[in-house]
This record gives C-alpha cells, sequence and structure tokens, in this order.
C-alpha cells in the first residue's frame, strides 16, 4: 500500500512538474509562438483564396493582424504614452492599418508577420543572455549539510549565518562562500569561471557556492551571507550591465524619436503632394505613402546594437568576463593605454624560490633541515614560500628543538638550534667583516633579475643563500604582447624599487614603468597618462589599487570578488587571467565592427527601398520584405557575437 500510495504521489508530482515545464516553455516563447501563428494565418489564406469568401478573407488577415501585432502594438502604445516619444512599434502598426484600409491585407498581414518575427528574435537575444547568466542562480543548492557540535544536520541555505560549518561530500555542490576549515580536494569551478581544470582546496582556501566538490571530503567555515554570495554578486553585475545602454545605443534611442516625427511628417506629404503636383491617383498616393511609411521605418537601424551588445555581454560572461555596462565594452576598444599593477596581476602574488646556494663543503639537506624548522615558526611572509620549497627536499622526521627564537622586524629570524646560532633574513644579517667571496658574485646576479636575496647564517658566518622570485604568470607576456602589437601603450606600475622593476619590464617586454608607487602615486601616473592618451585603462587587484581603478577610464579588477574590486571597477576578471582580458579587447573590437557593419548596411538599404518607391520601382511586399528582411538580417548578424 505504501509502495502504491508513493508511487501515485511521484507521477502526480512528475505530471505537475511537466505541467510548468510546458507553461513555462510556452511562456517564455510566447512572442515566437504568436509570430509563427500568424505566418500559418496568412499562408493559409493564401492556399484557399478561391475558396474563401470575402468575409472569411478579411477574417483570417484580421485574426493575423491581432495575433502577430499585439504583442508590438501594445509596446509601442505603452512607450508613446510612458516617454511622450514616437517609436517605431507605432509606424509598422500604422503602415500595416493602412495597407489594409486600401484592400492589401495580405501586405499588411506579412509586414505584421515579420515584424513580430523580428521583434522575437531581438527577445530571443535578451533571453539568451539571460539564460546563459540566470543559470549561475541553478547552481547555488537550496539545502546545506551543517555541523553543529558533532551533529550533522540538513538545513535551508537561507538559514546559514557567517561562522557556520558545513560538510561538503564528494560530488556534492559548495551550498556557499567560505573557507576550507578541514580536508583537501579538488573543486571544479567551470561554472564560475570558465576553466576547466579542477582546483585543488586545503585548509585556508576560499570556495565559492556552486562550485563542485570532486573527490575529498571537505569542512568549510561560512564567510558571507547567501543573499551576498559570489554567484548573487556575477547576476546583479549582469542584470545591471543588461539595463545599462551604450553611447551608440543611447543616441540611436534619441535619434529614433526625432526620426519617426520626420517619416511621418514625409508620409503625410507623400499623401498630399503626388496627387496635386503630379497627377497620381489618390489610391496610388496612398499606396505609395504606405510603402514610404515601411521602407522608412528605422527598424534595423535601431536593432543594430541592442542585440550586438546583449549578445557581447553574454559571451563575456561565459569566459569569466564580467562587463558592468555595455558603455564599458563598447569603449573598450578605444583604449590607447594600460596601466597594470604588478603584484597579483602581471605576478602570479605568491614568491617562490627560484635558487638555494650552499657554501662549498656544507651539507645542503643538513642546512634545507634546520631553515625549515626555524621557518616554520616564522610569521614572515617569505617563510611560507621557503617551507613549500623544503618540501621538495626528502629530509627524514624533524626531531631539533629550537630554542630562544626570535623575529627582527626589517631584518629576518634568529634562533638557537643544537647551541648554535642560527639566523634567516636579509644582507643586515650579514657581519660587514666576514668574507663575501663565495657569494658575492652570485648575489649581485640574483639582485639583476629582481630576485629577493634570503640569508642564511650559522655562528654569524654565511652558510647559504635563497633567492626568491614573485613569478610571473605564464598568461602575462602573450597578453602584453597582443597589446602592443595592437598599438597600445603599455605601463606598469608597481612599490618596488627601481631596480627590480626594471628587471620585470625587461623580462616581460613593457613599454614602460613607474616604480616606487604608492595608492596616490598610481592615481597621479593615471592622470598623467589620460592627459596623453585619449582613453586610458587600469588593470589591478581591486584592493589597494581601487583609487587608480576608479581614476581611469575604464577600471579592470583581477581577483575573484572581493567587494572592493565589483563595486570599484567597470570590468571584472573572475579569474586572474590576463588572457581573458585579451578576449575581452578583441570582444569589443568585433562588436564594434558588427555595429557598423548593421548601422551602413540598415541605412542603405531604407535609402535604397525609399529612392526606388519614389520612382515607382517597388511595390508594397517588396518593400515589406526588404525593410523587415533587412531587420532580421542585422539581429542574426548581431547574434553572432554569442560565438
Amino acid at each position: 500500500m505504501f509502495s502504491l500510495t508513493k508511487i501515485i504521489t511521484n507521477n502526480n508530482q512528475i505530471h505537475s512538474q511537466l505541467e510548468k515545464d510546458i507553461f513555462s516553455s510556452v511562456k517564455h516563447h510566447s512572442e515566437l509562438i504568436a509570430s509563427l501563428i500568424s505566418g500559418g494565418l496568412i499562408i493559409v489564406a493564401w492556399l484557399f483564396a478561391s475558396s474563401l469568401s470575402d468575409f472569411m478573407w478579411i477574417a483570417i488577415h484580421l485574426a493575423a493582424f491581432a495575433i502577430g501585432g499585439f504583442a508590438k502594438a501594445k509596446q509601442g502604445i505603452l512607450d508613446t504614452f510612458n516617454n511622450k516619444t514616437l517609436n517605431v512599434e507605432l509606424l509598422m502598426i500604422l503602415a500595416a492599418i493602412g495597407s489594409a484600409t486600401i484592400g492589401y491585407w495580405s501586405e499588411g498581414a506579412i509586414l505584421i508577420f515579420i515584424f513580430s518575427l523580428s521583434g522575437a528574435l531581438e527577445t530571443y537575444t535578451l533571453q539568451k543572455s539571460e539564460r546563459d547568466l540566470s543559470t549561475l542562480l541553478k547552481l547555488q543548492p537550496d539545502t546545506a549539510l551543517r555541523i553543529n557540535g558533532g551533529e550533522e544536520k540538513v538545513v535551508l541555505v537561507e538559514d546559514l549565518v557567517i561562522g557556520d560549518l558545513l560538510l561538503i561530500k564528494p560530488g556534492e555542490r559548495v551550498a556557499a562562500d567560505g573557507i576550507v576549515a578541514t580536508g583537501r580536494s579538488t573543486v571544479d569551478e567551470s561554472a564560475l569561471t570558465g576553466e576547466s581544470i579542477p582546483v585543488t582546496k586545503s585548509i585556508g582556501d576560499h570556495v565559492y557556492a556552486g562550485t563542485i566538490n570532486k573527490n575529498g571530503r571537505l569542512t568549510m567555515e561560512v564567510t558571507t551571507e547567501a543573499s551576498q554570495s559570489f554567484v548573487q554578486k556575477i547576476m546583479a553585475l549582469v542584470q545591471h550591465a543588461q539595463n545599462e545602454k551604450s553611447p551608440s545605443q543611447l543616441f540611436i534611442e534619441r535619434f529614433e524619436s526625432i526620426y519617426v516625427k520626420s517619416v511621418l511628417t514625409l508620409v503625410g506629404m507623400m499623401i498630399i503632394l503626388p496627387y496635386f503636383l503630379w497627377g497620381w491617383s489618390f489610391t496610388d498616393t496612398i499606396y505609395r505613402a504606405m510603402i514610404l511609411l515601411v521602407v522608412a521605418s528605422p527598424c534595423a537601424l535601431v536593432a543594430s546594437i541592442t542585440p550586438a551588445t546583449l549578445s557581447a555581454i553574454s559571451n563575456g560572461a561565459r569566459h569569466g568576463i564580467l562587463f558592468k555596462s555595455g558603455v564599458f565594452i563598447e569603449n573598450l576598444a578605444h583604449v590607447k593605454a594600460i596601466a597594470f599593477d604588478k603584484t597579483g596581476t602581471l605576478t602570479i602574488g605568491a614568491p617562490e624560490v627560484t635558487d638555494f646556494l650552499v657554501k662549498p663543503g656544507e651539507d645542503n639537506i643538513e642546512i634545507i633541515k634546520r631553515v625549515t624548522e626555524i621557518e616554520k615558526g616564522s610569521s614572515h611572509p617569505l617563510a611560507e614560500a621557503i617551507v613549500q620549497y623544503a618540501e621538495t627536499y626528502e629530509t627524514h622526521e624533524q626531531t631539533t628543538e629550537i630554542n630562544e627564537m626570535m623575529e627582527e622586524t626589517g631584518i629576518g629570524v634568529r634562533a638557537v638550534v643544537n647551541h648554535e646560532a642560527w639566523a634567516i633574513g636579509n644582507e643586515k644579517i650579514v657581519r660587514s667583516e666576514q668574507q663575501h667571496d663565495w657569494f658575492e658574485r652570485a648575489a649581485k646576479q640574483l639582485t639583476t633579475e629582481a630576485k629577493t636575496l634570503v640569508y642564511v647564517t650559522r655562528q654569524d658566518e654565511v652558510i647559504a643563500l635563497l633567492a626568491l622570485k614573485d613569478q610571473i604568470r605564464h598568461d602575462t607576456l602573450e597578453a602584453i604582447q597582443t597589446f602592443k602589437d595592437s598599438g597600445i601603450h603599455t605601463v606598469m606600475l608597481t612599490g618596488d624599487h627601481k631596480k627590480t622593476a626594471q628587471a620585470i619590464a625587461k623580462e616581460i617586454k613593457i613599454d614602460q614603468y613607474i616604480a616606487n608607487c604608492m595608492p596616490d602615486d598610481k592615481v597621479h601616473a593615471l592622470k598623467a597618462l589620460k592627459n596623453r592618451y585619449a582613453t586610458v585603462m587600469m588593470i589591478g587587484d581591486g584592493i589597494n589599487d581601487a583609487p587608480a581603478l576608479a581614476t581611469a577610464d575604464i577600471g579592470v579588477a583581477m581577483g575573484a570578488g572581493t567587494d572592493v574590486a565589483l563595486e570599484t571597477a567597470d570590468i571584472i576578471l573572475i579569474k586572474n587571467r590576463l588572457e581573458k582580458m585579451s578576449h575581452a579587447y578583441k570582444l569589443s573590437n568585433r562588436m564594434n565592427r558588427i555595429i557598423k557593419q548593421n548601422v551602413f548596411f540598415s541605412i542603405s538599404v531604407i535609402l535604397a527601398l525609399i529612392i526606388s518607391n519614389l520612382f515607382q520601382v517597388i511595390n508594397l511586399p517588396l518593400g515589406v520584405i526588404g525593410h523587415e528582411g533587412s531587420t532580421i538580417l542585422v539581429i542574426l548578424n548581431g547574434l553572432r557575437m554569442l560565438k
């Protein structure tokens, strides 16, 4: 009995869900469905024209008018009342009604059908952009497995609070933003970043809602409320970008109202003047006026920009590039100079040991063991890099006790090991009177390579030398070369001293560098660049670079969603990948090129059709096909930006 009840319940749930899916699909494609029904009615009237009465003929076409034109007529009327401006939709409705009044029912219905079809395509562009991004919302699970006092309990995500501990099992999606408390695993972040390679996560690493835990068990601490998760921030940014309009789009919208008024004035003149001046019949003047109303409408011109811009925003989001507005994706192609922050942008932001030199006769394994023991107790940023490097050596279990360990700010760390005084730090721990022969030449060479030197001394004698360097990102050289090939001036801004900046600038082949930069120095540098170049872009990590990001014409934030990055920057790279910025630049150029193609094509078609109408070369069906066909073509051309 229980099984039967369960089966019936499941079937009911399946049917209910199926009904919801069908209703949602119909609602989602309502414009396209209405357009196709309108076209179907026109075909029916044409196929059975000989057997239909005049009443049925007109009734079928009226149905085609009403079904196909309702959405656009409603939109045109509401926009006119709300914005107090005339629009393209009204022109099309007037042209269709005018065609019907002089007996051209089929032509008017075809006009409505093609116009509604082009509108459905434009709606599809917006919905496709929204679908690509709204799928992010589905990534965030509804429930999470919370650990409280050793007990596991399934709770709603909206009930989570900062500080909660969650258990993420293999194969499960992360339910909230947070940091790993225990465990180690690989996490698939491709849904957010577009990167197909899973990222290894261990204690202290950040994890984001919607990503997938691949293999190990993770315990994480929630650090962000569900409403403020990275996924939610991305959605808010994209929705804002879709509502913001580019300069070209704003110009076209301002131009549309003036143009529509001009067309209506010309149509009025067309109805009157040829009848009196050239002896045309009244039917001919009305007919030519209706053709003018159709072919002079700027539908294709209006549709030249929005589909391409929305498609470009959607394309960028799929590749981990978030544009806050169409303004920035349009202006990106006009950038003449780019300023890069060094640490975390051009470089990884975490130093690595590149060289380990040991005094002749010393045991390098023994030294690295002692260094590891001492540095594990140090809080210096370089200590972690040295410990990680030491792990590459095969050393036995450490049992030595460290005595009298003491850190000296600006110098390094000192300790007593086996009654011997050890020190690890910069050149200040090196006694000036001792002989530097064995390491002096190497130290000079390493310094010219922009490497940081760490000396190891035992009983005040230098017995080892470690060189560390913040590694250049693997995609930095390619990205900078792409910008330089495009004629863009590249500048590196860094707080490093001149020699280090010079060495890194030479390595990455950047045009210019400015060393010893504090945050306000970067702002002054940006202002100087803006005076010299028309449009300047700044790429930084979004924290200490915030003033410079705000000063630049276009600010680009590297990094995964810090508040400063999201609030200050105009473009956000979800992952610290400069190659994504190269993609964004190419995307901007391609979008602007497609928009220019659309504008030129649409204006050319409008002029050609108007001239053809004045010389009575085209009829209404050809005018409808030429005008609405050009509108569909520019929309389809804009949709190419989705690829």
